[in-house]
């Protein structure tokens, strides 16, 4: 798995086979990444990674301009795993990491950050739930976005806070914004 872009452009992110990741493929993270900078700035963004994984997502934001990233996943191993990669990259001073369940994590003092990723299993039970806690409970700025991965039994696209839905391949990407008039077709 590579960065697609920017500082870190061509680095390669190594995932030993015994860590239990699903990465976001290549050609989604592209497509994401697009959505995002047609309408948003990552330079000097707050970031928080969910199901953080290998980092792929909060790298590739570190890469485009973001200023920090906060790596949340429930497998020590895999953030052992992004502490390593940070090393190599030289971007460490950039990272935070914390070991949580995501639903125990977000229950705690919500810190507001201007991009959210959530990619979490896609047999995750408590997706619906997590994205209306996240959004309701001040962990993103107002013109703050949550960006979630998901499969294509879910669909968001009446959620009133999703603004964005679009398939790539079997994933679907679906982003949320506590404003999401801001962001409405008539606005662009």
């Amino acid at each position: 798995m590579r960065i697609i872009t920017g500082t870190l452009k061509g680095r390669r992110i190594q995932i030993p086979k015994t860590l239990n990741v699903r990465p976001t493929t290549d050609r989604c993270k592209e497509g994401m990444f697009s959505a995002i900078e047609a309408r948003k700035y990552l330079e000097g963004a707050s970031v928080l990674d969910l199901f953080a994984g290998s980092g792929n997502l909060g790298f590739e934001a570190i890469s485009r301009g973001a200023e920090r990233v906060l790596f949340v996943d429930s497998d020590r191993n895999n953030l052992k795993n992004i502490e390593k990669t940070a090393q190599k990259f030289d971007v460490a001073d950039q990272i935070r990491t914390h070991c949580a369940k995501i639903e125990d994590y977000i229950e705690g003092p919500a810190v507001p950050y201007d991009l959210i990723f959530c990619d979490p299993p896609y047999t995750y039970p408590l997706i619906g739930k997590m994205i209306d806690r996240l959004l309701e409970g001040s962990w993103l700025k107002e013109d703050g976005w949550m960006i979630v991965e998901h499969d294509k039994h879910h669909d968001y696209t009446e959620h009133p806070h999703c603004f964005f839905s679009r398939a790539y391949g079997r994933t679907t990407v679906s982003i949320f914004t506590p404003n999401p008039e801001i962001f409405s077709p008539d606005n662009d």
